[in-house]
């Protein structure tokens, strides 16, 4: 009766009710298990499987379709005048997949999970500037922050930043209750994962009635998996792989610019690495446009070792061009005129990764650099790999600057990957932060990464253009970065 009378309040109106169809057919997708049997949905553990979490969750403020901060969660936002404490309204009626109204109470706890230095959560310098977090009332979150910062709503797309249930912390890793368009029916993170629609989701039920996540290690056994229609979306195609899709005709493929990066760390905390000419030396000696036409086909827009993309308002346009020479020079000033030995595992996890340490052995040999590339198994390559060995291969998907810059290098970050320390560049990012006035603000990002430029312990190899394959059955899917994809969109033939 209530649906009925709706239905004429709107027509009175000369409004049309809006109708949504059922959800009908099932979604398949893989994701390659990086993180092995560590693997969980909690949003802010090391092991979270995102291509999980993004459909089950959401955040207070998601990417909009532009890049810009758009409502999730929180419907508006404001600040005072020194941008200093930071007011969100909060979208009424929303329910987790429990039935739990959601309220600012859960936008609380969510929030100070992440900055509990006990919990020791990867995303916790991304919102270090947080000082307390309070709900005024049920649909009010209210952030205080140690220091003036304008950016605020962008560092709350952080995709990790997922709102859950107060006081779920103990179970979340395996309930992944959240309020997002679909929910957990079976957890399986290695094995096969199966969501079913939140019919009860804010922005009108999902278009598919179920999603199947299915766990596949391999690059290679992936596109099989595609080719054989078992999948219905992978994203990473290779040129070559584009070729084999193209011709038979029953895939769609698309282009997609991003901001995510795949490169090389190298530990500056372990010799020879812990001498920044070293570091730079090996950086020098790429020929960055030759690694991503070699590596991905030129699908790729190449970043003089900065984490942030090319579309972003903070980036630094900064070129670097092959010296071999200099590389030489930095190396003998640094005690080795005779050159490094170096070993460099790879694995088939991500697709240009045999290419790009292939091509990275053969640029920076002249220079002086002896690099052996050693074959490691995909499955729990970040777990046994990456932060572990002097030198491994690296990819991040992308964020705001400002949380790029925080996350993957500064001291206290539990991702920085190369063991990064250095106060002075600290204080850049604390001093980027501070500044209200955009011009100044974004020449002390820029100043930022040209520091890490001459200083760091990572080369980013290039950002890349990430082609996405679907089956022909699959309409409806937004084709943007991953993080802004509207999930319950998609339907299937």
């Amino acid at each position: 009766m209530k649906r009925f009378i709706t239905a004429i309040a709107l027509a009175a109106l000369g409004m049309a009710p809006m109708v949504h169809a059922a959800p009908s057919g099932t979604f398949r997708q893989a994701h390659e298990v990086g993180f092995g049997n560590a693997s969980d949905v909690d949003p802010i553990s090391k092991g979270r499987v995102f291509a999980i979490t993004e459909k089950i969750m959401n955040r207070l403020v998601r990417p909009g379709m532009d890049g810009k901060p758009a409502p999730d969660l929180a419907l508006s936002w404001s600040s005072n005048a020194a941008a200093t404490e930071w007011t969100f309204k909060l979208r009424e009626n929303v329910k987790f997949h429990n039935g739990k109204a959601f309220s600012s109470a859960d936008a609380v706890y969510s929030l100070k999970r992440v900055l509990d230095p006990k919990i020791a959560s990867p995303a916790r310098g991304t919102v270090s500037m947080i000082k307390e977090v309070e709900a005024p009332d049920a649909k009010t979150l209210k952030l205080i922050l140690t220091t003036p910062f304008a950016d605020m709503p962008l560092v709350l797309t952080d995709y990790r930043l997922m709102m859950v249930p107060d006081g779920s912390g103990d179970t979340i890793k395996t309930t992944g209750i959240g309020t997002g368009p679909f929910k957990i029916e079976k957890l399986d993170p290695q094995g096969t994962t199966v969501l079913v629609a939140n019919n009860d989701y804010f922005d009108g039920p999902p278009g598919v009635a179920k999603m199947e996540i299915i766990g596949i290690p391999d690059e290679q056994a992936r596109f099989q998996a595609l080719m054989g229609k078992q999948i219905d979306l992978m994203q990473g195609i290779t040129r070559q792989q584009r070729q084999l899709l193209e011709r038979s005709g029953s895939f769609s493929l698309n282009d997609v610019p991003t901001g995510n990066w795949r490169g090389i760390v190298f530990r500056t905390d372990t010799k020879p690495w812990d001498d920044p000419r070293v570091r730079r030396a090996v950086r020098m000696a790429v020929d960055r446009k030759a690694m991503v036409d070699l590596a991905a086909g030129g699908a790729g827009v190449i970043g003089c070792d900065t984490p942030v993309g090319p579309k972003d308002q903070y980036r630094s346009t900064k070129t670097c061009a092959q010296d071999i020479a200099g590389a030489k020079a930095l190396l003998a000033e640094a005690g080795y005129p005779n050159g490094i030995d170096l070993e460099l595992p790879v694995s088939t996890l991500q697709d240009v990764w045999p290419a790009m340490a292939e091509a990275f052995q053969q640029q920076v040999a002249p220079a002086g650099f002896r690099v052996k590339i050693s074959q490691v198994p995909s499955d729990g390559y970040f777990n046994e790999i990456w932060m572990k060995r002097p030198v491994s291969m690296t990819r991040w998907n992308d964020r705001p600057a400002d949380t790029s810059l925080n996350e993957v290098y500064r001291s206290t970050a539990k991702w920085n990957e190369s063991f990064f320390k250095d106060t002075k560049f600290d204080a850049m990012l604390d001093a980027a932060r501070a500044e209200l006035n955009f011009d100044k603000r974004r020449a002390k990002y820029i100043e930022a990464q040209e520091y890490l430029w001459a200083n760091s312990g990572t080369l980013v190899g290039f950002h890349a253009t990430v082609i996405t394959a679907t089956t022909g059955r699959v309409k409806n899917l937004d084709l943007v970065e991953n993080m802004g994809i509207r999930w319950h969109k998609i339907t299937v033939d």
